[in-house]
């Protein structure tokens, strides 16, 4: 049997329990055609970069799977017809990882405190008082330049802009 990693996204308006409902269902049918589900992950409800058959949000899930070819085909033909299920995608891989997966891993990272390793900056004293360089009024140098000259209207232009009216 071939080693699988497969992430689904549920429908954002489906609730938590719905989608652990959807990965039951999914276990359940690979675990009928002769295969195993190892470690399944509920990664929570994240913003989409973009709209997908348009949801914003969606119910990330991953599975560890070790089950034949068949079984995951049908696994995938079930989900392709699931109105609940916007994407997946399943890939072979030579061995699962153990422990979390780096989605969880993540979040370990974002318990850091404050600025995370930036350090404390304190009062920026490297970048001295300021006061050199002088007072600050108008444009910038770059775009100091005179302002432009109305351009002449031509006689066409005053047909066009008398409302509409023929003159006869």
């Amino acid at each position: 049997m071939s080693l699988y990693e497969h992430v689904f996204l549920a429908r954002q308006d489906i609730s938590a329990q719905q989608a652990e409902g959807l990965q039951q269902t999914f276990r359940s049918l690979i675990e009928e055609n002769g295969g195993k589900v190892g470690k399944t992950e509920y990664w929570g409800l994240k913003s989409l970069t973009y709209r997908i058959k348009k949801n914003r949000k969606a119910h990330y899930t991953l599975m560890n799977i070790d089950a034949p070819h068949e079984a995951v085909a049908e696994m995938e033909r079930q989900m392709g017809l699931s109105t609940d299920v916007i994407r997946f995608l399943t890939i072979r891989v030579d061995e699962h990882e153990d422990g979390p997966s780096a989605m969880m891993r993540r979040s370990d990272r974002d318990d850091r405190d404050g600025r995370g390793d930036r350090g404390d900056r304190g009062d920026r004293g490297d970048r001295g008082d300021r006061g050199d360089r002088g007072e600050r009024r108008g444009p910038r140098r770059d775009r100091d330049h005179a302002p432009r000259e109305p351009r002449a209207e031509t006689a066409e232009a005053k047909d066009n802009a008398g409302g509409g009216e023929q003159s006869e």
